[in-house]
């Protein structure tokens, strides 16, 4: 692997500095372009007919009279989609369906008319007649040989890839163990409650050419999924432009394209008019993808010391009635499966199951939390079994820098101990305790070097710089709000000696932006980073190059700072570098300074043995909670909470700390309020009324101390850091509740009900002995 940053002890000017947000003032001022505030000359307004069931039969669509009435421009169905026009990681899902629907979610039509209360009322209009199908909507029962299928043509709801992994001898170390804990736990559904909802514009010029205004994460693999949906409708050969506008909120949401983009489309191409979808809150909630829920059964060991023996962990995921990214969710669920703490026997099994219900996305921490509230929830049960302290439980089973882990996975670097004791030492873990108030511990890995779950895992850059020493520097990289924006600039300003304020950020466009895999896997800062140092270290090489023949000097022997070149030994002799810039544009021979870099982590895809190193570096950190339990009423009031992470280096400390503010703020509705509560596979809950979402109301005191190991593969030695602080919350906060009040909570949300019916239970138990 090449080090781009062999130096850890050089002195920044820029780099680790807390620099506000970029776009900052701009979103202030209300000047931040979302795709709401986008409209184009001649524009229609598009809609989407849902259906009324969760699984029926289409027996007749009847759309005169919506084609009828005054200022509809089109209307589509099923019947008008191309055959090979299909979306989702399996191709299994139409952008509007016909003969049949799977779920609730399913699009029936679509109408395009120059206003959204004109097409809205042609929606109503459309007559459908339906024969309703059997409905399965548990994971297990659609396991079942006789349950209904969801898709006829699979033979089983049952994905046809198994997740499997075993090493070492697990049957042997369960029998070797002197303690052994075994559960079940369950994961809910849970979206992702972007601010800025979604939509989309498309508009086709007179050469049959696309663009698409989209707040998408994945700007690149949008614009090959739009290209092969003009290929199924017979325009081969066409130019696909996907304009990202700011994004109000990604989390994941938008790593996939969806139907609303591809219907737009094609009610964009069948008008020869620009069309717009943009989605109100309800759709948002029913038409967006959520976050995988889970049935849990694990089994892990120890010895007499606490030292782990064995993890045996089977999975069992709601895949919903189609297959999107959500779909391979457990390969990542593998790693802290596998890989956190020290465990020389694992065995795992994971299952994708469909049925009746949403069907399943991304999102922030992408199988992680669900997996991690098992593993950390019963490591505190095994250590109470052991008699074992449980922060020290944790200490003598961690990862070590230097270790490879049985799944093949390299740690390079690792800041879990000091992360461990940065919670002890903010947060008393042990000791003395009030009533109904306890504390609790969980620690996480994550991928924090890119994560090679594509055929590529690179991103390019691309740095121009003019005359008076300004920068526009072209990513692939996605800004969703979680600040690549200043990472980018801060690491291109420190290597090239110049401000913040000298550095333009271009992302939104990928007429001008080079290829990116996406905004995801806690990917940005590492390899985006990584590919903008690559672009300013080639521009930083011929500048020292020129400046070298007119200060006459050894490029060696030559600094780049505060706008300035000078000679290291001989600080007077010096030029500020826009005057350099100028000489040499102006040279006989005529110099333009740019450059471009493209940067592929050299990380492995782990392929059907799901074995390899599948991120570059792995982020580490643990939280730490201290709870209140009302015994009266159930109800848990997290009062103080510490997120310590190891970030390899800080390349923006108040940014990154926003990061984890906002991550355990979301851990927090994960572990204790948030659920889509569904009834047959109908979303009952979609509005921020009924969906219990933590607000600024429900702010805690949160502390996130930062652990900087300084990593040789980052870009100046920094990590990924945009999931893990949302991964390890739930178990710490189930192990608080715990440790005050001695019930165990399995299945989240832990709603005051929950909790409530287990004190019960505990006291009728205790009642009867």
């Amino acid at each position: 692997m090449s080090n781009l940053n062999p130096d850890t002890n050089r002195e920044f000017d820029v780099i680790g500095k807390r620099i506000p947000k970029l776009d900052a003032a701009q979103k202030a001022m209300g000047r931040a372009e979302y795709i709401q505030d986008i409209k184009l000359p001649g524009m229609l307004f598009g809609k989407i007919l849902y259906c009324k069931y969760a699984h029926a039969s289409i027996v007749k669509i009847d759309t005169s009279k919506a084609r009828a009435l005054a200022g509809v421009h089109a209307v589509l169905t099923g019947q008008d989609v191309p055959k090979k026009m299909k979306m989702g990681f399996y191709k299994d899902n139409p952008p509007i369906k016909k003969g049949k629907v799977c779920s609730f979610r399913d699009e029936v039509a679509a109408v395009a008319a120059i206003s959204p209360e004109i097409a809205k009322k042609a929606l109503d209009l459309i007559e459908i007649e339906y024969e309703e199908l059997p409905g399965i909507f548990d994971p297990e029962k659609a396991m079942e040989k006789d349950s209904p299928l969801v898709h006829e043509y699979h033979k089983s709801n049952v994905l046809k890839l198994p997740w499997k992994l075993h090493y070492g001898d697990v049957e042997k170390a369960e029998k070797e163990s002197d303690f052994v804990v075994e559960e079940k736990f369950t994961t809910q559904w849970v979206t992702h409650c972007c601010l800025g909802t979604s939509g989309a514009i498309a508009l086709f010029d007179s050469n049959d050419n696309l663009t698409i205004h989209t707040n998408t994460q994945i700007p690149s693999l949008a614009q090959k999924d739009f290209l092969e949906s003009l290929k199924a409708m017979g325009l081969e050969n066409k130019r696909v432009r996907v304009i990202k506008p700011i994004i109000g909120g990604g989390f994941g949401s938008k790593l996939d394209t969806y139907a609303y983009e591809h219907i737009a489309i094609l009610l964009a191409y069948a008008c020869r008019k620009p069309v717009k979808i943009m989605f109100d809150r309800v759709e948002e909630f029913k038409a967006t993808s959520t976050r995988q829920p889970t049935v849990i059964y694990i089994k892990q060991g120890c010895d007499k010391n606490g030292k782990l023996t064995f993890r045996d962990m089977r999975m069992i995921l709601d895949n919903g009635a189609y297959t999107s990214w959500g779909a391979t969710t457990p390969s990542v669920m593998m790693m802290p499966i596998t890989s956190l703490y020290r465990v020389d026997n694992v065995k795992y099994n994971a299952k994708c199951v469909y049925t009746n219900n949403t069907y399943s996305q991304a999102m922030r921490g992408y199988g992680n939390p669900q997996a991690t509230f098992a593993i950390e929830s019963t490591l505190d049960m095994l250590a109470q079994k052991a008699g074992i302290d449980r922060v020290e439980i944790r200490r003598l089973n961690r990862n070590q820098p230097g270790d490879v882990t049985p799944q093949g996975f390299k740690i390079s670097s690792c800041g879990l101990s000091e992360c461990i004791d940065e919670v002890e030492k903010e947060l008393t873990i042990d000791g003395p305790k009030e009533k109904g108030i306890g504390t609790g511990i969980a620690s996480l890995i994550h991928v924090g070097g890119g994560a090679r779950i594509y055929k590529s895992d690179g991103c390019g850059a691309i740095l121009k710089m003019d005359d008076y020493g300004k920068v526009d520097i072209f990513t692939g990289g996605t800004d969703m709000g979680q600040g690549l924006d200043n990472i980018t600039a801060q690491i291109v300003a420190e290597e090239l000696g110049l401000f913040v304020e000298d550095i333009n950020v271009v992302h939104s466009d990928t007429d001008v932006c080079p290829w990116d895999v996406g905004a995801h896997a806690s990917r940005s800062t590492f390899v985006a980073g990584n590919a903008a140092l690559g672009a300013a270290k080639k521009v930083k090489e011929t500048i020292l190059e020129y400046g070298s023949k007119l200060l006459d000097a050894d490029p060696k022997n030559l600094v780049l700072k505060d706008r300035t070149i000078f000679v290291l030994d001989d600080p007077e002799k010096s030029m500020p570098i826009d005057k350099l810039l100028r000489k040499a544009h102006f040279s006989p021979q005529g110099k333009m300074l740019m450059a471009d870099f493209f940067y592929d982590p050299d990380n492995e895809n782990m392929g059907k043995e799901f074995k390899g190193n599948m991120s570059v570096t792995y982020a580490f950190g643990a939280h730490g909670v201290k709870v209140k339990v009302d015994e009266e009423t159930g109800k848990v009031k997290v009062l103080d909470y510490v997120a310590a992470h190891d970030v390899g280096r800080a390349i923006n400390p108040l940014l990154l700390e926003g990061q984890v503010y906002g991550g355990v703020v979301m851990g927090l509705g994960y572990a204790l309020t948030e659920e889509v509560v569904t009834k047959d596979g109908q979303n009952m809950n979609a509005n921020f009324r009924d969906y219990k979402l933590f607000t600024a109301k429900d702010a805690i005191r949160i502390k996130a101390p930062v652990v900087e190991t300084y990593d040789e593969y980052g870009p100046f030695g920094a990590k990924g850091i945009g999931e893990p602080g949302c991964v390890p919350t739930a178990p710490a906060i189930a192990n608080a509740i715990y440790d005050a009040v001695g019930v165990r909570i399995f299945d989240l949300p832990i709603t005051p009900e929950k909790v409530l019916a287990a004190l019960k239970e505990k006291k009728s138990a205790t009642t009867k002995i």
